[in-house]
Order: structure tokens, then sequence, then C-alpha cells
């Protein structure tokens, strides 16, 4: 894991809120199979970490909560990024040892840029848990990386589970954010004439979008549909996430920009054309 790519001055997805329809069954399966600590809690409030100091996830239970919809805006998935290769295979060793007492849809890929296995939360919300490969070793055409979906060499990834998962490494980190837009080329516009990203991969139906040369730190596709309705805000999915920027300075210039392009921003926040809620906050000192 490279952190120049999630500190200032790279702009960069930094934690996540998700609405869940069962705050305990969730704690349970964030804390007891994924590894994470449970910083804080309230009745209908978890903030979850990897090193005890920052929330990376948070889980909230809203009232009169309603399940996931199917083909609506929101989350795809949640990519959890882990330090070291060996990390990850810890992870996948752990996964398939105690991931059956779970209903996961398991996927697994090698996308060039890093290596990648796929399942979801009891609520259906996407998660990614990932490796980064090293910057040097990614292939860069002008502004654009290379990326692929190719098979993930499980057996090679395995031979490196030395040891017994114990939880979430302190390094870990929230490597991107990939949402379900209902217009591409609006939301394309909204994130990079607005919130300032780069667009450095396209896919049919999708864009991949980072800052300072990453393979991605948002990513948005329009896979459940053109025109797809917005979410209820009780419902299970993503409430918000939040992009850091350096300086307060940084945010002020995206909040001009967003506002000239017929955008409201309200204590921080923002929504996207789809209704993706977004927190601009300002990197810790």
């Amino acid at each position: 894991m490279e952190k120049k790519f999630f500190e200032a001055p790279t702009i960069h997805v930094s934690d996540i809120t998700i609405q869940v329809a069962d705050l305990q069954r969730s704690i349970q399966f964030y804390q007891d199979f994924l590894g994470f600590q449970v910083m804080k809690e309230t009745a209908d409030k978890a903030m979850l970490t990897a090193d005890g100091k920052k929330a990376l996830i948070t889980l909230e239970q809203p009232e009169e909560v309603v399940s996931k919809q199917r083909r609506t805006t929101g989350l795809y998935h949640v990519a959890i990024l882990l330090p070291e290769r060996k990390d990850l295979a810890i992870f996948l060793k752990h996964l398939l040892q105690e991931g059956r007492q779970y209903t996961l849809q398991l996927g697994a890929s090698d996308h060039l840029v890093s290596e990648a296995l796929y399942f979801s939360d009891p609520d259906g919300n996407g998660i990614e848990v990932a490796r980064d490969r090293l910057s040097e070793s990614w292939n860069w055409s002008g502004e654009s990386v290379q990326m692929s979906t190719e098979p993930l060499d499980a057996d090679g990834l395995l031979e490196q589970a030395s040891e017994e998962w114990s939880g979430m490494p302190e390094e870990t980190l929230i490597g991107h954010i990939h949402l379900h837009v209902n217009d591409l080329a609006k939301a394309k516009k909204f994130y990079v004439e607005g919130l300032g990203f780069q667009e450095v991969t396209a896919y049919p139906g999708a864009a991949f979008l980072s800052d300072n040369g990453y393979h991605h730190h948002v990513a948005i596709n329009t896979w459940n549909g053109e025109g797809v309705p917005i979410p209820d805000s009780n419902e299970v999915g993503l409430k918000f996430f939040t992009i850091t920027y350096p300086v307060k300075e940084e945010i002020d210039k995206v909040i001009q920009r967003l506002e000239a392009l017929g955008y409201s921003i309200h204590d921080g926040r923002v929504k996207d054309p789809a209704g993706n809620q977004i927190f601009l906050a300002e990197s810790a000192k």
C-alpha cells in the first residue's frame, strides 16, 4: 500500500456510512468476521476502525428501515484496502474457512493494478477486500491506466497465508467507492469538473476516477440501468461517504465549482446527480 494516494495532497475517500436493517447483526459481521474494532456504539450506530483511532465504516440503523431495493442508484461496493499481499492471502484463507456461515456470493479478480475479493454484507451491501500492486508496475497510456478483470491466482495467493486472520491490519484504509448512478455523463461531469477527479479508465457503462495518479478513488456505473430511481432515505445502503481534501481552500474552490454547475452544498454535504450523498472534509493535520 502506498500511502501517498490516501493523504494530502491527494483527494481521496476516507470513510463511509452505511445504513443497515439490524445493527447488531451487522456489528457481528463487521467485527467478528471482517475483523474491525468497534470504536463507539450507540443504540442505532456503530463506528468501526482498524487502528483504534479513525472510523473507516459507520453502520446506522434508521427508523422504519426498509431493505435494499433492486435497480436503484447507490452503493455498488466499498473497497477495503489491505496493506500487503500476505494480508489478502490470510484473509482469503479466513474467508474460505469462516465465510460459509454467511450467505456470501463470492467473487475474485486480478485487475492488473490490484487483486480483489468480492462479497456482500448481510444486507446486500457490496464489499471488496483488496491489495494494490506497486504503482511502478501499473501500465499507463497517457492519462489512462490499464485495468482488466482477470481470474485471481487464488492458489498462488494462498501460498502466502502463513498465519491465521486476527483482524484488520492497523494500516487498512478505504481504497475506493464504486457507485450506481443513473446518468453516466452527468455523474462524470459532477466528479470531474465539480469535485476535481480525473477519469483514468472507461468501461462500457462505467468510468473510473482518481487523483494524483491512483488507479481509482471513485468508480461510477449505470449497470443498474439509465434513469433508475434514487433510494428512499430510510433504505438499507449508502448514507454518505467522505471525500477528503488537503486544505479548506480546496474545498472552497470545489463548492464554487459545484454551485456554478447548479448543485447546493449544506454544511459540507452535497448530493451527486444520482442522489449519492458526499461529505467534503479537510485532511486531518
